[in-house]
């Protein structure tokens, strides 16, 4: 079986990024991925991707991404559910991501930081 996921897109809003009870960071981002083709109106339409990072991964993409930034992200379709508090069940299906490669270059804060 295969199960691998290579996106390129924008971040949506600047990473949410949490810890676990034991410790463990985790970020959350949302993907805008453009459509590789025009719809019937002739307008290209826009796909928005839930993604999951964890540990260090997690750390470096809040640390140097915000909301506009263009990242890829490599990693595996992961579905699960849980109940919500009103007692009905939540699907959710995400990309886990392996990896996070930044391609908007760096920040404009830190380069004035570091001049």
């Amino acid at each position: 079986m295969i199960n691998h996921v290579t996106l390129v897109g924008r971040l949506t809003k600047d990473p949410d990024i949490r810890y676990t009870k034991e410790g463990a960071p985790v970020a959350h981002i949302t993907l805008a991925v453009s459509r590789n083709f025009k719809n019937h109106a002739g307008e290209i339409e826009t796909d928005f991707v839930n993604c999951t990072l964890w540990r260090r991964t997690a750390e470096n993409t809040a640390n140097y991404c915000q909301k506009g930034s263009i990242v890829g992200v490599t990693g595996r379709i992961q579905s699960r559910k849980y109940e919500n508090a009103e007692r009905k069940m939540v699907y959710v299906t995400e990309v886990v991501a392996d990896s996070v490669r930044f391609m908007s270059g760096r920040p404009r804060e830190l380069a004035e930081q570091e001049t």
